[in-house]
């Protein structure tokens, strides 16, 4: 977002939205954050069901949290839907660099599978091949640069639907 506030919007179903925004702001323009978001509509407790980690730490305040309704399909992962990485479909786009994008369908990860402090620098390391599972329409895309191809066993691959991808 303009306020440096992460926002998850998704629809869930025809009547069920997720809107969570962080009260965190991302202030550091020039540095890398390694964002995880589990959504998991089986969990009883409804703040479950929509989980961000930033640099491995879960986010616990938020300013906007709507979360969806227990067992609650969402149209991201639906068949037919166009999945999208860097846009939306209100003309919104993500104005930034990306790199080792990951989408896991069937499982809810949490930050530390995909990388972890630096125990010298205090500093966050992604790691390049994490050991998970992908699922069936799960991918792994922009692990080496520009490539839009699935580094996952899967080949979901993408296209460029506008503009210019560049390393």
């Amino acid at each position: 977002l303009k306020s440096g506030n992460l926002q998850i919007n998704a629809q869930a179903n025809s009547s069920a939205f997720i809107n969570v925004r962080t009260n965190r702001v991302l202030k550091d323009i020039a540095s890398w954050y390694n964002i995880v978001v589990a959504i998991d509509s089986t969990q009883t407790t409804a703040s479950d069901r929509v989980k961000i980690y930033i640099n491995g730490v879960q986010e616990t305040s938020f300013s906007t949290s709507t979360y969806p309704s227990s067992s609650a399909n969402c149209r991201i992962n639906a068949n037919g839907e166009q999945q999208t990485i860097g846009g939306a479909r209100n003309a919104e786009y993500f104005i930034g660099l990306m790199s080792h994008v990951h989408w896991v369908d069937g499982t809810a990860y949490s930050g530390s599978d995909f990388g972890s402090t630096d125990s010298t620098t205090g500093e966050w390391q992604i790691n390049t091949s994490p050991s998970v599972t992908y699922g069936t329409n799960g991918f792994f895309i922009l692990k080496d640069g520009n490539t839009i191809t699935d580094s996952s066993s899967n080949s979901n691959n993408f296209t460029v639907g506008g503009g210019t991808l560049t390393k």
